[in-house]
């Protein structure tokens, strides 16, 4: 048989076994002759039953299949690169998923819709997939090695908006320029663990596998959506999609499986498999499957928690083994540690960590500076007044939440990163306050400090200072979040913007 004809002969082996499926559904018996006869032959049941196993799957848009393929090829590498440095990045890790499977949402509305009047407000309300698992990964409360992992991820997830944007520039273009921004952040961790051995590999590896889906993306955008979301000129009006509407990717079958749902084994089409597994069943109702034992989950070797522990299954646990405790949910807080209020010879330094209404009586936490060479580390303390006394070189407050710090005088600066809803009052001098990534902060000044405390703010909200006027009444305002830039002979000039004023 010529080797051009081979493929037709498959197409005519699954158009018989079909046309066989449904003579034995309408109760038609064909003659014996018949090339579908052996198919006909199995009972209607049997025949029912095995009608799924033939038909092949609907087919899958080549604009949705090849965006299948590049979540396989580039964002699985991405995935397992982060929960290899620990269950804080996996999290992450499942949360960028989540945003990739939204897309993929938008992608498939593509492909099955016409172009609307407005295509960014009617793709508006299926972007909440996208939006939940990127608010999830900027809401992240992880260890603070792993701040320029978050930060890279969070630039990297700015090419998302690729899906409600229209040239200039071509999407392709934007999701590559997102690369510089990421690697700014990327270099940062390549550099810090360099030579760090196989645990700095792991993040070498993060960073790589990073910049590897974004260009993946960007070459699956050349190729699909040169010019934007893709659109089906010929499918459904718009208003018709619902939101959610869309299925998951489908995974890769396994070859056997694939190889009955495309051609019917064996001479006679796939009726003739169902008809051996017919003989096998008895007058009893027992079948080819009667008397296999279940596979219990602790069995299951092929569970991504036995994957590193080898071929072997493991152990039954005995009755009296101890489970372990559930992992914590991604994004929960974590209960404080042991509270500490402790002087460091080395570094001169007090550390305050941990303290809460609760450890401190009447809710402060007294430290007592006798050096004017010491600083103040004030660290993930909540609901809880630090009162210093003496002369400090600096006080730095970390990650609290809800807490009040009260200083004399402090030399150098005070330093306020990561916290929510704090207040700060030097009550004779400092002349420095440093504001970074802080939501809700005030800054009590004395008359002594007007003139001489400077603010320098970063990724901050909701600021404000207060200071005794010449009649010791309070006065109150707020520090500038938002400014207005121009272009001005080449270089840019910012000043605040008119809100403030």
């Amino acid at each position: 048989m010529s080797e051009q004809l081979k493929p037709l002969c498959g197409v005519l082996d699954n158009v018989l076994a079909r046309i066989a499926n449904i003579e034995c559904k309408l109760g038609i018996t064909p003659p014996e002759d018949s090339p579908a006869s052996s198919s006909s032959a199995v009972s209607s049941a049997a025949t029912t039953a095995a009608a799924p196993a033939v038909v092949e799957d609907e087919a899958v848009h080549p604009r949705l299949a090849a965006y299948d393929e590049h979540m396989t090829r580039a964002l699985t590498p991405f995935t397992d690169a982060c929960a290899a440095l620990g269950p804080e990045m996996d999290g992450v890790g499942s949360s960028v998923g989540d945003v990739w499977d939204g897309v993929r949402l938008i992608v498939e509305l593509g492909t099955a819709h016409k172009r609307p009047k407005d295509p960014v407000s009617a793709v508006q309300p299926h972007l909440k997939p996208c939006q939940d698992g990127m608010a999830a990964v900027r809401s992240a409360r992880i260890d603070r090695k792993f701040d320029w992992h978050l930060k890279a991820t969070m630039e990297m997830l700015a090419s998302v908006s690729w899906v409600v944007m229209s040239p200039p520039p071509t999407p392709a273009s934007f999701v590559k320029d997102t690369i510089g921004s990421s690697d700014f952040w990327a270099n940062k961790i390549r550099k810090e663990h360099k030579g760090g051995g196989e645990e700095g590999e792991k993040h070498t590896r993060f960073c790589d596998a990073m910049k590897a889906l974004i260009l993946d993306l960007s070459a699956y955008l050349k190729e699909y959506h040169l010019s934007g979301l893709a659109w089906n000129p010929h499918g459904k009006d718009f208003s018709e999609a619902k939101v959610g509407e869309g299925g998951a990717r489908k995974e890769a079958k396994p070859a056997a499986a694939a190889a009955v749902t495309k051609k019917a084994p064996g001479p006679g089409g796939a009726g003739g498999i169902f008809a051996e597994l017919q003989k096998k069943k008895t007058s009893e109702g027992d079948s080819a499957a009667t008397g296999l034992k279940k596979v219990s989950r602790d069995q299951q070797t092929w569970r991504k928690e036995y994957k590193t522990q080898g071929d072997a299954a493991p152990a039954q646990p005995s009755a009296s083994t101890k489970q372990p405790a559930p992992a914590p949910k991604f994004g929960a807080k974590k209960p404080l540690g042991p509270p500490k209020c402790e002087y460091q010879i080395r570094g001169c330094k007090w550390n305050v960590e941990n303290q809460t209404r609760e450890t401190c009586e009447g809710g402060v936490c007294k430290v007592d500076v006798t050096d004017p060479k010491q600083q103040v580390y004030v660290y993930k303390c909540q609901n809880v007044t630090i009162q210093i006394t003496g002369k400090i070189k600096s006080v730095i407050l970390d990650s609290c939440t809800k807490c009040g710090v009260v200083f004399d005088t402090a030399i150098s600066a005070c330093e306020v990163v990561n916290c929510r809803s704090v207040q700060v009052q030097a009550t004779n001098v400092c002349p420095s306050f440093s504001i970074d990534k802080t939501d809700g902060i005030v800054v009590h000044l004395s008359k002594e400090a007007i003139g001489q405390s400077s603010f320098v703010t970063s990724k901050s909200s909701e600021m404000n200072v207060s200071w005794p006027d010449d009649s010791g009444e309070i006065k109150e305002a707020p520090i500038p979040e938002q400014f207005m830039h121009k272009l001005v002979n080449g270089s840019v000039t910012s000043q605040v913007s008119d809100l403030y004023h």
